[in-house]
């Protein structure tokens, strides 16, 4: 039903002769002044836009989150075996090994790893860096969420989803309280 110029969901409630136009027109009344009141004690909707226009505006130097994986599973990979393999990266990532390839040769020209085809690869010290920010990153996350009660499994699945998007403040506020939390709680 159109109320207002808006459409409005009709419920039949079974009953004869209540005005039902004006009950929805109540209801969307209240809705709205509801959405006004929430907006005012937010900051408003240009600041809830204005926040979603930032957080797609960021740009972390010259790489992307699909770069930050491979970087940690180049990290985790040298850390596990002493080395990395197109293979292993390809497994890991559910990616094609020509997928792996182009990845390695952007990494090479945006100077995050040392690659030779048919040779192999390794991290330069800004690849390292960021594998290691990315290694806390995550570590910081699953822990956080394990303390609250998540499965290991889907602690690290959800971390994995978010940890390139946590600004820098939040993620060290973030690991303070699970520093405070551990100390005041004696939690290994």
């Amino acid at each position: 039903m159109m109320v207002g110029g808006h459409y409005m969901m009709h419920s039949d409630n079974g009953g004869g002769g209540v005005d039902d136009t004006a009950s929805d027109a109540s209801s969307a009344t209240t809705a709205k002044q509801n959405r006004g009141s929430l907006y005012r004690e937010k900051g408003g909707l240009d600041a809830r836009l204005t926040s979603i226009r930032e957080a797609n505006r960021t740009i972390r130097e010259d790489r992307t989150d699909r770069m930050e994986d491979y970087l940690e599973v180049i990290y985790e990979l040298v850390l596990q075996k002493g080395y990395a393999t197109t293979v292993d990266i390809s497994d890991y990532l559910n990616v094609s090994s020509p997928s792996v390839t182009r990845m390695m040769k952007k990494l090479h020209e945006t100077e995050f790893i040392r690659y030779e085809k048919y040779r192999g690869m390794s991290l330069t010290d800004k690849g390292i860096e960021v594998a290691k920010a990315i290694h806390k990153r995550h570590g910081i996350l699953a822990e956080f969420f394990k303390m609250i009660g998540v499965q290991d499994d889907i602690a690290n699945e959800d971390a994995e989803g978010i940890e390139h998007h946590l600004h820098s403040e939040t993620l060290k506020k973030l690991e303070d309280f699970v520093r405070s939390l551990k100390a005041t709680h004696k939690i290994q």
